[in-house]
């Protein structure tokens, strides 16, 4: 955990997380890059801030894998911005990744519950 400015403590993301999110937060509707970090900073209770750095290159990443596409559009404050869609690709990859993270969820858990010992 780090602290952001405002001293409040968020979380740092996992390598691979992100891809998770973006495609989560896509599959509510399309949106533009800056709505993307937005909404996962306000559903996540402001414990979960992407940074520009990280957002972009992960939605590139994304669009070359086919998951996402890009097209020109105008935002809601009438700016021209490039709005992202899920495709069905990344629909079938959104499936797999909440799979995994089920799976990663429940193994940490289980490392994180107090031991259960038996009688002798």
């Amino acid at each position: 955990m780090s602290k952001n400015e405002g001293g409040k403590s968020r979380i740092e993301l996992l390598q691979g997380t992100l891809d998770l999110l973006i495609l989560q937060t896509l599959r509510w509707g399309p949106q533009h890059g800056y709505g993307l970090s937005q909404m996962i900073m306000t559903k996540s209770g402001e414990k979960l801030q992407v940074d520009t750095g990280s957002l972009y290159p992960a939605l590139h990443r994304l669009e070359r894998r086919g998951w996402i596409k890009a097209e020109w559009g105008v935002s809601e404050n009438k700016q021209r911005a490039r709005i992202y869609r899920l495709t069905v690709r990344g629909r079938k990859q959104l499936a797999e990744e909440r799979s995994r993270w089920a799976q990663l969820s429940e193994a940490i858990a289980r490392i994180l519950a107090p031991p259960v010992r038996s009688e002798p």
